[in-house]
C-alpha cells in the first residue's frame, strides 16, 4: 500500500510539473507572431479618409475606444473623448475578466510602430507581445483587406492626442493562459467590388462585427446560432439587454423587412432632426449598446450590401425578449 501511494504521489507530482511546464511555455513562448519591422504606412489623404469611415462607421473602433454617454439613448460618444480609451468590459457583462479599451490616440499609441499597430489590429497582440482578449474583434479584422488596415492606421495617426492613462486588463484563469493561443497570423482578403453585392455584404458584416454582438455568448464563447441574437448586456443597475435576431427568419428575425426598411432603421439616427432622448434608469427606460449614431453614417450602399448578405444566412426562428428592467 505504501509503495502504491508513493508511486501515486510521484505520478501526481509529474502531472503537476508537466502542467506548470505547459503553462510556462504557453505564456512565455506564445503568441509567436512578429510585428512587420519594415512597415511604414504613408498617410495619404485618401487613406486617412477611408480610415475615418471604417473606424467611425463600419468597424466603429471609436465606439469602444471613446467615452459613451450611457444616460442618453444608444450612448452617443461624449465630445472630446475620441479614441481616449478606458471603457470597461467585465464579468457582469459575461466577460472572463476585466478589460479596458486602450487609448488609441497618438498619446496612447504614438510610440508604436506601424507594424505593431498592424499586428495589434490583425492578430490581437500588444506592443509588448501580450495578447488581447477579443472583446476587440481582431479575429474579424484579421481578414480585412491590407489596404483597409493601412487606412485605419493612417487615420489613427491623425486624430487629436488625448492624455489618458488606462488601467491594465486582466483575464481570469484559465482564460489568461488560453488567450496566448488565440492570435493567428493575418489572413487578409481582397475588398470586393461594389458590384459584387453579396461578397461586399459578407466583407462588411465581418468588418462591422455584426455576428459578435448578435450571437449568444457565455464567458466569451459563442454558444448560440450565428446572428440569432441573445447576447446579454448587463447594465450597472441590473437592467438586462439582449441583442435581437437578425437572421432572415420571418418568425423573430428580419425576414419581413425590406432593404429600404433596413437602411432606414439606421439612417433615422443620421437625420438632422433626430435628438437622442435621455434614459431614465429609475423609471426603467430601455437602453441599447448598439452604436446607432455611428453605424448611421455608413453609406446606403454598404448598409444595403449587409442586408443582402444577411438574407443568405441560416434563418433561425425565435423572437428575443430584448429588455428586462432592473428588478423585474
Amino acid at each position: 500500500m505504501k509503495k502504491f501511494l508513493k508511486v501515486l504521489g510521484i505520478l501526481l507530482l509529474l502531472i503537476i510539473l508537466l502542467g506548470v511546464g505547459a503553462v510556462t511555455y504557453i505564456t512565455t513562448a506564445l503568441p509567436d507572431i512578429d510585428a512587420p519591422a519594415d512597415l511604414k504606412v504613408e498617410p495619404t489623404p485618401e487613406r486617412i479618409e477611408r480610415g475615418r469611415y471604417l473606424a467611425n462607421s463600419v468597424c466603429v473602433c471609436m465606439d469602444c475606444h471613446s467615452t459613451r454617454d450611457w444616460n442618453t439613448y444608444a450612448a452617443p460618444m461624449v465630445p472630446g473623448t475620441l479614441g481616449k480609451g478606458g471603457e470597461r468590459f467585465d464579468e457582469t457583462m459575461n466577460f472572463p475578466g476585466t478589460f479596458f479599451s486602450r487609448n488609441i490616440t497618438p498619446a496612447g499609441v504614438g510610440s508604436w510602430s506601424d507594424g505593431e499597430l498592424y499586428r495589434a489590429m490583425t492578430s490581437g497582440i500588444s506592443k509588448d507581445g501580450h495578447p488581447f482578449f477579443p472583446v476587440m474583434p481582431y479575429p474579424n479584422y484579421n481578414k480585412l483587406a491590407t489596404e483597409d488596415v493601412y487606412s485605419i492606421i493612417a487615420y489613427l495617426r491623425s486624430v487629436p492626442a488625448i492624455e489618458n492613462q488606462v488601467a491594465e486588463s486582466r483575464a481570469v484563469f484559465p482564460v489568461s493562459v488560453i488567450l496566448h493561443t488565440v492570435p493567428s497570423r493575418p489572413a487578409p482578403t481582397e475588398r470586393p467590388a461594389a458590384s459584387d453585392i453579396l461578397a461586399l455584404g459578407a466583407y462588411l458584416t465581418n468588418a462591422a462585427g455584426c455576428g459578435e454582438c448578435h450571437t449568444k455568448m457565455e464567458k466569451g464563447e459563442k454558444v448560440g446560432e450565428p446572428f440569432a441574437g441573445g447576447f446579454e448586456f448587463v447594465f450597472p443597475n441590473g437592467s438586462l439587454l439582449r441583442s435581437p435576431n437578425i437572421t432572415p427568419s420571418e418568425d423573430g428575425g428580419i425576414g419581413r423587412w425590406t432593404k429600404e426598411q433596413f437602411i432606414q432603421r439606421f439612417k433615422m439616427y443620421a437625420d438632422s432632426g433626430y435628438v437622442a432622448p435621455p434614459v431614465d434608469w429609475a423609471r426603467g427606460d430601455m437602453q441599447t449598446a448598439m452604436p446607432w449614431m455611428m453605424y448611421a453614417s455608413m453609406t446606403e450602399e454598404d448598409l444595403g450590401a449587409i442586408y443582402s448578405y444577411l438574407r443568405t444566412v441560416k434563418p433561425v426562428d425565435g423572437m428575443i425578449e430584448k429588455w428586462t428592467p432592473a428588478g423585474s
